[in-house]
């Protein structure tokens, strides 16, 4: 049905690039998608390693208070690490979702006019069902990534809150 619709409707030689190019895009959008994530996770896990290091620097008659901040700051990165984690499995599946439905659009144009139709309804539905795999992974990939980003601002606000309170003289609006 998708397929006939664009192979009727378009005399262009270009009607089959048409439907891999959304999926294309996306593909191309997971991809800076997975740089970005891998980058905040990078930051993520040095900072575990920098609150590590202060931690293990703290003698064991530190006020209770400062090492209590550290080890939430600690806790903190540990949960953004795995959200994050799991968000790039997120957008690896919606990579390859999106991929699967560039291939089997492509592979379905190609073959259209020698396949019964059922085998075309299958494909259409195969390319369809990859696509909405692609467009899952990458809300939910969303979705963790908000939440991430919300663990971090609250470690930054609370570790901020620590540093004025250290500096009490200081007019910080």
């Amino acid at each position: 049905m998708m397929l006939q619709a664009v192979t009727q409707s378009a005399s262009s030689p270009f009607a089959a690039l048409s439907l891999i190019v959304a999926p294309a895009i996306l593909t191309n959008a997971c991809s800076v998608l997975v740089l970005s994530t891998s980058n905040r996770l990078a930051r993520a896990v040095d900072l575990a390693r920098e609150v590590a290091r202060d931690l293990d620097a703290m003698a064991s008659d530190e006020p209770l208070p400062d090492s209590k901040r550290l080890l939430d700051e600690m806790s903190a990165a540990n949960a953004r690490s795995v959200l994050l984690l799991r968000a790039l499995r997120s957008i690896y599946t919606a990579l390859g979702g999106f991929s699967a439905a560039a291939l089997i659009a492509l592979l379905g144009v190609v073959f259209e006019m020698r396949l019964p139709e059922t085998s075309r309804r299958a494909i259409e539905l195969l390319a369809v069902m990859s696509g909405v795999i692609g467009v899952s992974g990458i809300v939910w990939a969303a979705v963790l990534l908000l939440r991430e980003t919300r663990i971090a601002v609250t470690t930054f606000q609370l570790r901020f809150t620590a540093q004025l309170a250290r500096f009490p003289a200081h007019d910080v609006p």
